[in-house]
Formats: structure tokens, sequence, C-alpha cells
């Protein structure tokens, strides 16, 4: 996927070395976030594994995207969804609520402006 999303944005691991797999991931649902919402000003996702003495990493998701006049945080600590092993499944359930906060937040703003 060569097209970035048109606004700042940090991907960070602490935990791990990513593959270049999971960077095209993020910046797949970037770029569709970016298509709801002309305006956002930055974004940071930080992916963590942080149980290192487990066999299984259960991936944590945290995104924070910066709107005019606000700021859209996630906060993805599924300790109990084993789907989130995956990592790739953390990310998407993250995306979803992140397009649903999003979209909740642009319909105010329509609101606030009628």
């Amino acid at each position: 996927m060569n097209e970035k999303p048109n606004f700042h944005y940090e991907i960070t691991y602490p935990d791990f070395n990513p593959s270049p797999a999971i960077n095209t991931d993020i910046e797949k649902y970037l770029k569709k976030i970016d298509s709801l919402f002309d305006r956002i000003i930055s974004c940071h996702v930080a992916v963590r594994a942080p149980h290192k003495h487990s066999r299984k990493h259960i991936y944590h998701i945290n995104i924070s995207l910066e709107i005019p006049g606000d700021n859209i945080v996630v906060y993805h600590e599924p300790q109990k969804n084993q789907a989130h092993t995956d990592i790739h499944v953390a990310i998407r359930d993250a995306f979803r609520a992140l397009k649903k906060q999003l979209i909740d937040r642009i319909e105010l703003m329509k609101a606030h402006n009628a």
C-alpha cells in the first residue's frame, strides 16, 4: 500500500519488533479513518504485548486521534479476549472502536453547527 494518510501519525511497539505487514495493516486502517474525516490532525497508535512470560501474547492496542477541539482515545486491553492473541484481530477491533467514536463525534459536530 503506497498511499499514506493525510495527517501526521506515529506507530510504536514498546514490547516487540513488528513485521512490516503489521505496519501496513495499521496504515490501511488509518487511511480508512482519514477518508471519514478530512480534518484529522494527528494519530498515535501503540501496539503492546505486555505479558512476555506467557507463551501467547494478548495484544493491547492504544490509539489517540487528535481532531480540532478534541482527542479521541481508544484504550484496548482485552485481558480475557483470546481472539486478541492474533495481532490483526486486535488491531481490527481497536480501529472499529475508533471508527465508531469518530462517527459519533462527527455527528455531534454537525448537530452543533446546524
